[in-house]
């Protein structure tokens, strides 16, 4: 029986799509395409694709007796479309359609839909009728649905109205409409007063019957835009008497005539109109907008002779930049009223407008040109509880006879009018509570005593000198580009940020702000010393945490005394010479630019790093500073006197102070026990003296005394036994004997890394100190000059004959020993120009080391390495590089361009016993045949990467 309904419907549904066929060619040249309600007068060109859903009710035979529960729910089968949807994801009061032809389309699609499920009763869709069933559907989309051997594609869905109206609440408008044509119950769904309260058809054009149609359906909506569609004064009047709940109108870019205002009476819940850029009444008439109950009315940009509104209930009017020679007004309790930019308008017709409304809180007649002082005068007579008045860029008004005792927010931007003795009668306003003055170029001083006053702006007043301010709520003050402002007095209790940058001629300020937490002054460049009075100690600002004095360039002497100060920043200030602060809480201090800065004192302080260096001309510092964990003074080269106490201090620079001497040396490792990290690198007036006091540092582990003349090294040995790191890079008077104790001695007994580079130590002094300090983690050897051979980690009393390079590799084990197991991983040799042989055999029990530079060694002729852990090797540029002998078999990386004496048996015989060798440079090799990686290759199959001259890398 179902497939003989289904034939029968897809036979239906041919035979109609036939007939339109017909239609379409026989009415080809008629213009109109719109669809009208309920009827089809023609397909449009592309019919949108809506999903067919069949609805029926159950057989009770079919189901048992517990789906019964649900038979007051219609059960769909939903045949796939291959069109999904397309989800607005914003509310549906949000949407706007696309076109008209396709708002036209969706309205009559529905429309005929639900007619036709209408026909077929209450209980389903007849399978007899010319209804749409899903299987005609199907049989239309493919000819062969019908077919008993293919059986139909089905999806079974349940949903309930509930879960319909959360569905339907996440669709637009468009979407809805395409919705309600699947079903009755969809429809009804869809239908919803819920998603249909807005209507929304901004700039798209619709016709007549579809929105009367529209607003008979929906007789519930409450917003209503209508802005730029054609003729929507007429829309409006046919549709009127179905929005007897409309709430709030739109519309706009059109002309609305008069009889579309007097409809307005039609709408008795109309609270909301707002008109833009329009045409308003006919020709010379006045236009008249008259409704008992709007509260709130907009004409924006609109065009009009004369313009009457009579609206008992206003609120609220806004004729901004609208272009009318009159206006009047009978809304006795209109309480906004805005006439900006009414170009228009008369000093008199502004004057008649406002005092017609007794009631009237705000006033708005900026670039209002005709606007004067009696106009004002009149206002706040009639209007005595006029709150906020905005007469920005009227030139004709100066204020000074106007008094607006109920004044809160007053703005006279671009008043050239307003001068000094305006303000007098500002100060009558004892309300006032925003003020703006901005580019009042008559303007030269300001002084206000308002309890009330919160903000006020003053830019770009050219003649403005002076400022005098009194207010125990001000919060916000803006004074910008106002460049003869001499002096500034404020006093307030609330206000908590000051920004004055670019005051060029500011010299007094006196701040009585107990609240006041940020101050920016930078670039006042004729500030003088006595500012700082004013953020010390009972200068007025006791909550005071942030202080910008950047580029204040007349500053020679700072002293600040402030317990609450957190910042500081005096970058710039190329003219200070003196630097006190007695400031606990301080915790960041800049002084980038303080070229010429000679004494600086820091005590008490609260910061945890400072950095002096850039302060070249420093002699003499005190820094207090319990805190402190970090200092650096490099750079303070005319550093002669110094004392630190910092308790707390670990890291402390004193690279390049060339004066720093022994006594301030010995003074601050008494006052700061903690350091671990000290840097005297240049200090060549540190002697022994200076030295033996290191022995109060405990925790000491890093000690550079690189770049110095010292010559016995025997106060750093007695002194500091549980150094881990000794940097003596450049130290050219050390001789051998001066390593003495480490390799004798057992000095230093912790020692990790040494740094010798470029110093003056013998070859004797290198081989003992590698043999015998096996605690050594990190050899420094870059440049020095006087190693000739490296034969390492054996007493010079075995060391090895240099004629038979083969034999080092066989040395008996017992001869070494006598030593334990060696720590040593990074072993630097750069630049040694004398070097010629470099051998590590494998009793030297080198288990860690890993990395062994010896690039730049021009003169190194051999290298012989037993090293079972080595994993980078870098020989760069040995010129001389003739005997390659390598059993590493973790080396991964070798390093050999320019070595251009090395023979291509020599380099595959090294690294066949380098198994995990993956990267090799041979640039600039030239004894080695740069095209044939094959032989490499073959002797070292774990290689991944060659790179030479003329290939690049393989």
């Amino acid at each position: 029986m179902a497939d003989g309904r289904m034939k029968a419907l897809a036979q239906d549904l041919e035979d109609e799509e036939d007939m339109e066929a017909e239609e379409e060619e026989a009415e080809s040249d008629e213009p109109d395409l719109s669809l009208w309600v309920g009827e089809w007068q023609r397909e449009p060109p592309e019919r949108p694709h809506v999903s067919v859903i069949c609805v029926r009710d159950w057989d009770e035979t079919e189901e048992p007796a517990e789906t019964s529960r649900e038979s007051q729910h219609k059960r769909a089968r939903v045949f796939d479309s291959g069109e999904s949807s397309q989800y607005a994801g914003t509310p549906s009061s949000n949407f706007q359609f696309s076109s008209d032809t396709e708002m036209d389309y969706m309205i009559g699609f529905c429309d005929d839909i639900v007619e036709r499920q209408d026909e077929a009763g209450e209980g389903g869709i007849d399978t007899n009728s010319q209804d749409l069933t899903g299987e005609k559907v199907a049989q239309a989309e493919n000819p062969n649905v019908g077919n008993a051997e293919q059986p139909l594609p089905e999806l079974r869905m349940d949903l309930t109205d509930d879960l319909l109206y959360l569905i339907f609440s996440f669709l637009g408008q468009k979407d809805l409409c395409r919705a309600g044509a699947a079903c009755k119950q969809w429809h009804m769904a869809s239908s919803h007063e819920d998603f249909w309260r807005s209507l929304k058809f901004d700039n798209i054009p619709i016709s007549l019957e579809n929105f009367v149609s529209l607003c008979n359906r929906y007789q519930n909506v409450k917003e209503l835009n209508l802005s730029g569609v054609p003729r929507a004064d007429v829309l409006f009047m046919e549709a009127a008497r179905y929005l007897s709940r409309l709430e709030t109108l739109t519309l706009g870019k059109g002309h609305l005539s008069d009889a579309f205002f007097q409809d307005l009476s039609e709408l008795p819940a109309l609270m909301n109109l707002s008109i833009c850029d329009s045409a308003l009444g006919g020709g010379i008439n006045e236009a008249t907008i008259q409704h008992d109950r709007l509260r709130n009315l907009h004409i924006v940009k609109c065009r009009s002779h004369r313009i009457a509104v009579r609206c008992p209930q206003l609120l609220k009017l806004s004729m901004k930049r609208s272009s009318m020679t009159h206006v009047t007004l009978h809304s006795p309790q209109l309480r906004e009223l805005d006439l900006s930019s009414c170009h228009k308008l008369s000093d008199a017709a502004i004057r008649a407008a406002a005092v017609a409304c007794p009631k009237l809180l705000s006033l708005d007649t900026s670039f209002c040109s005709c606007v004067t002082d009696e106009t004002l005068r009149e206002i706040s007579q009639a209007c005595t509880s006029l709150s906020s008045l905005d007469a920005s860029n009227c030139p004709n008004i100066s204020f000074e006879s106007v008094k607006l005792s109920m004044l809160v927010d007053l703005k006279l931007h671009s008043c050239e009018g307003i001068t000094s003795a305006s303000m007098a009668a500002i100060a009558q306003s004892r309300l006032l509570e925003a003020l703006q003055l901005d580019n009042c170029s008559l303007l030269t001083s300001v002084s206000l005593d308002l309890p009330h006053l919160r903000k006020i702006s003053l830019v770009h007043l050219r003649r403005f000198v002076e400022l005098n301010l009194r207010s125990p709520v001000l919060q916000y003050i803006k004074v910008s580009r106002c460049s003869a402002l001499q002096r500034i007095n404020i006093i307030s209790n609330s206000l908590q940020k000051l920004v004055l940058q670019k005051q060029e001629s500011l010299v007094n300020l006196s701040l009585q702000c107990y609240s006041l937490v940020d101050v920016d002054l930078s670039d006042c460049e004729s500030l003088t010393n006595s500012i700082c009075d004013v953020f010390s100690e009972g200068g007025g600002c006791p909550m005071l945490r942030s202080l910008v004095l950047d580029n204040c360039e007349s500053l020679s002497l700072v002293e600040i005394r402030s317990c609450s100060l957190v910042n500081l920043s005096l970058a710039g200030c190329r003219t200070m010479t003196s630097l006190k602060l007695s400031c606990p809480s301080l915790k960041k201090v800049n002084l980038d630019g303080c070229d010429h800065l000679e004494v600086a004192n820091f005590s008490p302080v609260g910061l945890e790093s400072l950095n002096l260096g850039i302060c070249p001309k420093l002699s003499i510092v005190h820094i207090e500073a319990p805190k402190m964990t970090s200092l650096e003074l490099k750079g303070c080269g005319v550093l002669s006197k110094a004392l630190i106490k910092c308790p707390c201090l670990v890291s402390l620079d004193a690279s390049f102070c060339r004066q720093f001497v022994d006594e301030s040396l010995s003074g601050t490792v008494v006052l700061c026990p903690l350091i671990e990290q000290l840097t005297l690198s240049s200090c060549l007036a540190i002697g022994d003296d200076g030295l033996y006091s290191l022995s109060c540092l405990g925790r000491l582990t890093l000690l550079d005394l690189s770049y110095t003349f010292l010559i016995n090294l025997q106060p750093v040995f007695d002194s500091c036994s549980q150094l881990k790191v000794l940097k003596l890079s450049a130290c050219k008077y050390l001789t051998d004997s001066s390593l003495d104790a480490l390799y004798k001695l057992g000095a230093l007994p912790s020692l990790l890394e040494l740094d010798l580079s470029y110093s003056s130590i013998g070859q004797s002094a290198i081989t003992e100190l590698l043999a015998s300090c096996t605690n050594l983690v990190n050899v420094n050897l870059n440049g020095c000059t006087n190693l000739h051979e490296l034969v390492c980690f054996l007493p010079a009393a075995i060391s090895l004959d240099d004629s038979c390079p083969s034999d080092s590799a066989n040395v008996d084990a017992d001869m070494v020993s006598w030593k334990s197991e060696r720590l040593l991983e990074v072993l630097n040799c750069t630049g040694c120009p004398n070097i010629r042989k470099v051998v590590i055999p494998s009793g030297a029990n080198c288990l860690h080391l890993s990395k062994i530079n010896l690039n730049l060694s021009t003169n190194l002729k051999e290298v012989n390495l037993t090293c079972y852990n080595l994993c980078s090797l870098n020989l760069s540029n040995c010129t001389s590089l003739e005997i390659l002998k390598l059993d590493c078999p973790r080396l991964t990386n070798l390093q050999l361009p320019a070595c251009a004496m090395l023979a291509e048996d020599e380099l595959e015989y090294a690294i066949s016993h380098c198994s995990m060798l993956e990267s090799l440079n041979i640039h600039s090799c030239n004894k080695v045949n740069l095209e044939d990686f094959e032989r490499l290759h073959t002797a070292c199959p774990s290689l991944k990467r060659i790179q030479s001259g003329s290939l690049g890398g393989t």
